[in-house]
């Protein structure tokens, strides 16, 4: 296992849907462990391939940040499936690093994808669980798979981009109530 750099915002590979995985083989266990090492090491709580420079749909989460290995959350091809509720909490961007704010995301979702052998699998997640599925599923380009991207022109191509115009309107609303 290796940890590798993370891309980091204006990087072309974060502008581009990624791509789906139809070969599922031992080199994807090495990028995913490759992943998770450098998603610790960050630290973060979670970390899609694109962000390695790897233009292929795959994420890692863990929202225990290693402290229980049963709980990764490791799966190509995600897709958001349905969603509930809504949560405003503080989010940050391994590849915007140093910007933070308070993000609207579903509070429940439920996502569909692959495990590592191509086998379908299903996961419903909450909480810190539901921000982290959104936002490696934005850096995947499926933006469009959550109802609140639909609505931000310029974004739909670019998951970073995305993140970054929550984050400003999000700052902007902080700074809006102290003028």
């Amino acid at each position: 296992m290796a940890i590798v750099p993370i891309v980091k915002f204006g990087a072309e590979v974060l502008d581009r849907r990624a791509v789906e995985l139809t070969e599922f083989s031992e080199d994807l266990d090495t990028i995913a462990h490759d992943m998770i090492e450098t998603m610790y090491a960050a630290p973060g709580v979670g970390l899609a391939a694109p962000q390695i420079g790897l233009g292929i749909r795959l994420m890692v989460i863990d929202i225990t940040v290693g402290e229980d290995p049963e709980k990764v959350v490791v799966m190509a091809n995600p897709v958001m499936v349905e969603q509930e509720g809504e949560q405003h909490e503080e989010e940050g961007c391994l590849s915007v690093p140093g910007y933070s704010g308070v993000v609207s995301r579903p509070e429940w979702v439920k996502v569909r994808g692959q495990d590592l052998k191509g086998n379908e699998i299903t996961l419903e997640g909450t909480g810190l669980l539901a921000r982290a599925f959104c936002h490696e599923i934005d850096h995947l380009g499926e933006e469009e798979e959550r109802k609140d991207a639909k609505t931000r022109e310029g974004a739909r191509r670019n998951p970073v981009r995305l993140l970054a115009l929550r984050l400003c309107e999000s700052l902007r609303l902080c700074v809006g109530r102290f003028l």
